[in-house]
């Protein structure tokens, strides 16, 4: 049975961090090289990174949780022009296709409908074929191109994609 934990505690930021640094290692080795996954994963999705971003950035971090296994996780943030930005949404290797992550997505259109937001939207690499093919699926469109220098040389080259809320 599928559930969403709300991350809260300090072991649970642990525990979330290390979801992130086993999951990024598994998916976005053959996107990026070991060197750019580790500095991601030190700067956006340590225990450091994921508790500023809950204090100070208006975060809110989910476990998929699978018959009591903590699975995956999603982080979203809702924004000042009522949009929510799905941050992350990760689940370990052997849990995808099954479902989860579209569930995943339609607890987060709840949340965000509940906050009165127009649309979702997300970024997302634009060598990350099996994520952009999930993506489609759910019905988001691609809405723009984003480039971020992240710094230490590296750079996300993402699109973005949205889903409005109707």
């Amino acid at each position: 049975m599928l559930t969403f934990e709300k991350v809260q505690t300090d072991a649970d930021i642990a525990e979330c961090a290390a979801l992130a640094k086993e999951i990024w290692n598994q998916h976005f080795i053959s996107i990026l090289s070991q060197e750019q996954i580790d500095y991601m994963v030190s700067q956006f999705q340590s225990e450091r990174a994921l508790r500023r971003q809950m204090d100070m950035e208006r975060y809110s971090y989910y476990f998929f949780t699978v018959d009591g296994r903590r699975v995956g996780y999603f982080g979203i943030s809702p924004q000042k022009d009522k949009t929510m930005f799905l941050s992350k949404i990760y689940m370990k290797k052997a849990y995808r296709g099954n479902g989860y992550a579209s569930k995943g997505f339609a607890f987060i259109q709840e949340q965000a409908r509940a906050l009165g937001c127009s649309k979702i939207w997300l970024t997302v690499n634009r060598y990350n074929e099996d994520s952009i093919a999930v993506y489609e699926h759910w019905g988001m469109k691609q809405s723009g191109v984003k480039t971020t220098e992240i710094g230490h040389g590296f750079i996300m080259d993402d699109y973005v994609y949205s889903y409005p809320l109707t």
